[in-house]
């Protein structure tokens, strides 16, 4: 990419967006684009078409989706495989249209299957049966993957797919319900603290294994997919099996998270588990070996991750409280 470039990022708002802006801020670029909900209904396809058509971009980062957590998810089905398919085929067509040949977009690891061998590699995308919560959104994202190789193929196009892992860091969601693991123990452990709770009680036996990245290394590894030159890109995918995982290749107990978590915060209590609720999936850990051939590796670990995210949380709650 140049400098001078028109990058245009959907969904520059939330977490992964607003991340990959301060990045391409950071790089020098100085040409970004960017629309709010309000001004941009990405389910709305004449209104991209007309965005595409005047913006023309040179580049096209997509960060935008509907998310939730598991409540979320079983509450609003619907709204979740609609709203995110309507997005990413309304951008990935107008821009196709607009003669926009470079895009990135974004997607999770839900996209594996439910019971996919450990750690999850590239090739395990759609051979076994999705985790039921969340199907609708992992069947959109499925879908975003191959909008984009299938457009690859047809009109060789050069839109590519990156598959983050579980993501935390500045702009998260720290909502009490639909929040998601690190959100969630973080503000339950703050608001221990602040009342002077005895004892923080965590969901779950605390043996089940997750992989955390921060979003800043997500925005950094994003930023770098795009910027790989195509011969070293095609070495080390398939034209249709081409995302790239996104991870630290590291994983970690409940447990070990909510001990970190507390040390973190400060929380003097006693850390307690209720091993009588559910744990849900044993472990979920991402093969990234794909990324780290084609030569980027995650540098922030997960306690420096808290620290600066606990940092962040802290400074947005007392902006609400002002």
């Amino acid at each position: 990419m140049q400098i001078t470039d028109k990058i245009y990022v959907a969904g520059h708002r939330g977490m992964v967006g607003s991340a990959i802006v301060r990045q391409l801020e950071a790089e020098g670029f100085n040409n970004i684009v960017t629309r709010t909900h309000k001004e941009l209904d990405l389910c709305d396809q004449l209104a991209v078409r007309n965005f595409m058509q005047q913006e023309k971009p040179d580049y096209i980062v997509l960060a935008a989706a509907k998310v939730g957590g598991i409540h979320a998810n079983n509450t609003y089905p619907a709204d979740f495989i609609y709203e995110n398919l309507m997005m990413e085929s309304n951008v990935i067509h107008e821009a196709y249209k607009s003669g926009c040949t470079n895009l990135l977009f974004l997607g999770s690891s839900c996209i594996y299957p439910k019971l996919a061998q450990q750690p999850m590699t590239e090739r395990a995308l759609l051979t076994g049966t999705l985790e039921p919560t969340n199907e609708p959104y992992a069947i959109a994202k499925i879908a975003g993957i191959k909008l984009c190789e299938s457009y690859n193929r047809q009109y060789n196009t050069n839109y590519r797919s990156v598959m983050p892992t579980n993501l935390y860091g500045e702009n998260d969601n720290f909502h009490p319900e639909n929040s998601h693991v690190i959100p969630a123990m973080m503000r339950r452990f703050h608001e221990a603290k602040l009342n002077g709770d005895k004892e923080v009680l965590v969901w779950g036996s605390g043996k089940p294994m997750r992989e955390f990245l921060h979003v800043d290394d997500m925005a950094a590894a994003s930023i770098y997919v795009m910027e790989l030159n195509d011969e070293t890109y095609q070495a080390n995918t398939e034209d249709m099996l081409s995302h790239i995982n996104v991870g630290t290749g590291i994983d970690c107990t409940i447990r070990e998270l909510a001990e970190t978590m507390k040390e973190v915060v400060g929380f003097a209590g006693e850390l307690t588990f209720d091993a009588t609720k559910p744990d849900g999936t044993m472990r979920k850990l991402m093969d990234v070996s794909r990324l780290e051939r084609l030569g980027w590796k995650a540098s922030i670990n997960l306690e420096q991750g808290l620290i600066e995210t606990y940092g962040w949380f802290l400074e947005s709650q007392a902006l609400i409280r002002s």
